[in-house]
C-alpha cells in the first residue's frame, strides 16, 4: 500500500498549479493534504473529487480560510471520525481518522505554536489529547499517524537548530512533547529508515529558503510498533513543488 501526506498550502491555490498531475502521478492508496483553507459548507462539494476516490474532510468551523484536513480513498472505511476524543479541535478541521480492517489512519494538522508563541500552550494541550486519542486507538488495531507535525524534533531536522531554539516548532517544550508521543510506541518511519539522512519537508517563502534547501522535516508518517517490520519505503518528494511543503510518502505491506 502507498501513501501520501502533502501540506498544500490551500487547496484551491496549488488546484491552480500542477497538483492533479502530482495526485495522479503519485498513485497512492490513501493521500491525506493538509491546510486545505476553504471556507465552505459540508453541503457544497470538495473542490478537488479525483475518479475512483473517496474524499472526507474537516474545515475550520471558526475561521475562514484556515487549517483544515482532508483524505482520499480508493476503499471505503469502516467509520470515520472528525477531531480527537468527544470531537476536540474539530471546530478547527484539524483531524480524521478512518478505520479499515487492519489499522486506524489519523491525519492531521497539528497547531502552530504561533508568532511570540502565543499558541504554544494550546499546543501543548493537543498534543496531550492527541496522545490519549491515539493510544486509546491503538488498543483495538494499530495506527498509521501522518501529516504537518509542526515540529522539527531533532537538531538533524531543521537547517540552523541554533539560531531556532525559540521558534514556533522547534521549543524544547515542543520537541518534548514530540518525544513523548514516540515514547508511546509510535515510530518515526523516515528517521527510522533513514538514521542520518538529511532531508527536508518544508521551507519558508522568504530569503529563498527552498533554494539554499534551508528547511525543516516537521511532515511526517509515524506508525505502531507492531507495524514498523511491514514498512518499506518512507520518502520526502522534496523535488515535487506546488506548496512551501513538498509530500511524503509510505509504503507499506498491509491491506486496507
Amino acid at each position: 500500500m502507498k501513501i501520501v501526506s502533502f501540506n498544500v498550502n490551500g487547496i484551491r491555490a496549488i488546484l491552480q498549479k500542477d497538483f492533479a498531475a502530482t495526485f495522479s502521478n503519485l498513485n497512492a492508496d490513501i493521500f491525506s493534504i493538509n491546510e486545505t483553507k476553504l471556507s465552505i459548507d459540508y453541503d457544497d462539494n470538495f473542490p478537488f473529487c479525483p475518479p475512483n476516490y473517496q474524499v472526507y474532510w474537516t474545515n475550520s468551523k471558526i475561521k475562514k480560510g484556515y487549517s483544515g484536513v482532508a483524505v482520499f480513498t480508493r476503499k471505503t472505511p469502516l467509520s470515520v471520525y472528525y477531531g480527537l476524543d468527544n470531537h476536540k479541535y474539530d471546530d478547527e478541521g484539524r483531524v480524521v481518522t478512518l478505520e479499515y480492517e487492519n489499522f486506524y489512519y489519523v491525519a492531521c494538522y497539528v497547531p502552530n505554536a504561533g508568532d511570540e508563541l502565543k499558541r504554544l500552550t494550546f499546543r501543548l494541550e493537543f498534543e496531550k489529547d492527541l496522545v490519549n486519542y491515539l493510544n486509546r486507538l491503538n488498543l483495538i488495531k494499530p495506527i498509521i499517524y501522518a501529516g504537518d507535525l509542526n515540529v522539527a524534533h531533532r537538531e538533524i531536522d531543521i537547517k540552523n537548530p541554533k539560531a531556532n531554539v525559540s521558534n514556533a516548532g522547534f521549543t524544547i517544550e515542543e520537541r518534548n512533547a514530540m518525544t513523548n508521543l514516540l515514547s508511546n510506541g509510535y515510530i518515526d518511519t523516515f528517521r527510522y529508515l533513514h538514521p542520518n539522512e538529511i532531508k527536508y519537508s518544508w521551507w519558508s517563502y522568504r530569503f529563498h529558503a527552498r533554494e539554499k534547501n534551508a528547511g525543516w522535516r516537521i511532515d511526517y508518517f509515524l506508525v505502531s510498533k507492531s507495524l514498523i517490520h511491514l514498512v518499506s519505503l518512507s520518502l520526502i518528494h522534496n523535488e515535487i513543488y506546488g506548496s512551501d511543503h513538498c509530500p511524503i510518502e509510505l509504503n507499506i505491506n498491509i491491506d486496507f
